[in-house]
């Protein structure tokens, strides 16, 4: 006890440390001070509980204040580099852009812009209009609307229905990350389920008996874009949904999710839904997503037939859910690349990060290795991975890739946590005792920087 009040009398005061030649270079103000406090007060703390024999010396305290107030400055949302082989990973961001859409978002962003406003008109114009004709171009759709994300959209367009029944089937009633639920969303926009059919199968009867004129609002298909079900199942398809809701004169609305404007079957990427091919089916209002198999920012689309498209965007709730000026901006640019389809692949990232083919792969990732025996660090191997696409799609898709896996005298967790912890993260996986850098995900432009991470990695 002695001991400790004695080190508690020896801890430097406030203005002492601020004072202190290493701190000389940060301006004195309100965020210096509090972080000199929290430092001191952490001293104490740890002093009475014992956790201290000897008090560190000044300089070793001003250290951990610049380091922390450096900490500070830093951004809190920084770049990473991606090396899990999962293309949209959604806690990294999902689709990097393109450099158009980032140049687009530059002009938006440090400047005024014709936002709302009708150039040639001279007269306020609506957001939409800067990609409803690019959607319908691109979907065939009569019109297009956009809002902040998918599950704006879905919940737009069934607040638009009004309080009504929506049906769906049992085996669409899915949850997709950060627990948003279908039959929740229906719920928020005041429509009430109704569930047909079974888990696994569903007839175009089932949906015919649980119409009841006047109280049935739309007919609702959700894809399944992160789970898969075989064997046993079955459901209608789209155009028999279609002419029944036609008949009932009643909307069939789909969440697509993903949603591709590209066939990917031309790329050997099968059973991905394409946009038009629903307009074409008969779905009267579709959704999905921005920054998923568009490759585009984060956005919730919504295309479909013209009297639907302008009740949502009358909707109250359409201002509360409307996207930005940079999102829009980075869409609009985005969506234009899709107008030249011999170029689009290897325009957008993500797109192109889909289609690599494995060969190409396992050449990029000899010139990984190259870089990295460079660095007299490590073990180096080249090896066969399987990449993902992330973000909720193509769940059954294992995309052949190629991968490099070190092993550099040190645990595979520590090495993990050294690759991550840099001025630059670089986000791998561990995999038999060995981290794994996928090299779909990453840019060849990154090679020499993680060739220096591992040069510094302390055995």
């Amino acid at each position: 006890m002695h001991k400790s009040s004695s080190l508690l009398r020896q801890i430097p005061k406030v203005d002492e440390l601020i004072s202190h030649a290493s701190l000389a270079g940060f301006a004195s103000g309100a965020a210096l001070t509090k972080t000199v406090r929290g430092v001191l007060d952490e001293l104490r703390h740890d002093i009475r509980a014992g956790f201290v024999d000897a008090l560190p010396c000044r300089d070793a305290l001003a250290k951990t204040v610049a380091n922390r107030v450096i900490g500070l400055q830093k951004p809190n949302l920084q770049r990473v580099i991606n090396g899990t082989g999962i293309i949209l990973h959604t806690n990294l961001g999902r689709a990097p852009l393109a450099e158009e859409a980032l140049n687009a978002v530059y002009d938006a962003a440090r400047d005024f812009s014709n936002l709302e406003y009708c150039i040639k008109k001279g007269e306020r114009s609506s957001r939409h209009a800067h990609v409803e004709d690019l959607l319908t171009e691109l979907t065939g759709a009569d019109a297009a609307m956009v809002v902040n994300n998918n599950a704006a959209a879905v919940l737009l367009a069934l607040s638009a229905i009004g309080q009504k029944d929506v049906i769906v089937s049992r085996g669409e009633l899915v949850e997709i990350g950060g627990s948003f639920r279908v039959p929740d969303v229906l719920t928020q926009s005041g429509s009430r389920l109704v569930e047909v059919g079974t888990t696994n199968k569903t007839h175009a009867s089932d949906y015919e008996r649980a119409i009841e004129s006047g109280s049935t609002g739309a007919l609702l298909r959700v894809h399944t874009s992160n789970f898969i079900m075989s064997g046993f199942v079955a459901k209608p398809s789209l155009r028999e949904l279609g002419d029944i809701a036609k008949k009932n004169s009643i909307p069939l609305i789909e969440d697509l999710g993903s949603g591709c404007i590209v066939n990917l079957a031309n790329y050997g990427i099968y059973n991905q839904p394409v946009v038009s091919d629903s307009v074409k089916s008969g779905v009267d209002i579709v959704t999905f997503s921005g920054d998923k198999l568009l490759g585009g920012p984060q956005a919730g689309i919504i295309a479909g037939q013209a009297t639907w498209i302008a009740k949502m965007k009358a909707h109250p709730l359409a201002r509360a859910m409307r996207i930005d000026k940079l999102c829009l901006a980075a869409l609009e640019a985005t969506l234009r690349l899709y107008l030249t389809p011999e170029t689009v692949v290897e325009k957008i990232p993500m797109l192109r990060m889909l289609c690599e083919p494995q060969d190409s792969l396992f050449n990029k990732a000899q010139i990984l290795k190259q870089q990295l025996d460079a660095s007299e660090s490590g073990e180096i191997t080249v090896i066969t991975e399987s990449s993902l696409a992330g973000g909720g799609a193509m769940p059954e898709e294992n995309i052949a890739s190629a991968a490099i896996a070190i092993n550099a005298g040190i645990s595979a967790q520590a090495l993990e946590r050294h690759f991550r912890m840099g001025p630059v993260p670089i986000i791998g996986r561990i995999s038999r005792d060995r981290f794994i850098l996928d090299v779909r995900t990453i840019g060849v432009e990154d090679f020499p920087y993680i060739a220096a991470r591992l040069h510094e990695v302390k055995v």
